[in-house]
């Protein structure tokens, strides 16, 4: 195991989703006092390794058809694009 990339993937998706509209969900959610905490760290935690499945499946097949630089272009492309977006919006 590459604990060095298992390090930088760590970190890299916990500052990402500190603070984002997941952590708010799961916060209100965890804000009813009749509910169960321990169900809702369960169905949160579960659709987080579930997007994050999906994401490796769909990294793995289009690294099967595309130049993995091409990727990377498309990517900080797209995050730019969000953050433009994000600018003008607000």
């Amino acid at each position: 195991m590459d604990f060095k990339m298992l390090g930088t993937v760590f970190a890299a998706v916990f500052v990402a989703e500190l603070g984002d509209k997941t952590q708010l969900a799961t916060l209100l959610f965890a804000a009813d006092r009749e509910v169960n905490k321990w169900t809702i760290f369960l169905g949160a935690s579960a659709a987080l390794v579930l997007a994050s499945a999906i994401g490796v499946l769909a990294g793995g097949v289009l690294s099967q058809t595309m130049n993995p630089r091409h990727l990377h272009y498309i990517a900080g492309a797209g995050f730019i694009a969000i953050g433009v977006w994000t600018v003008l919006r607000a």
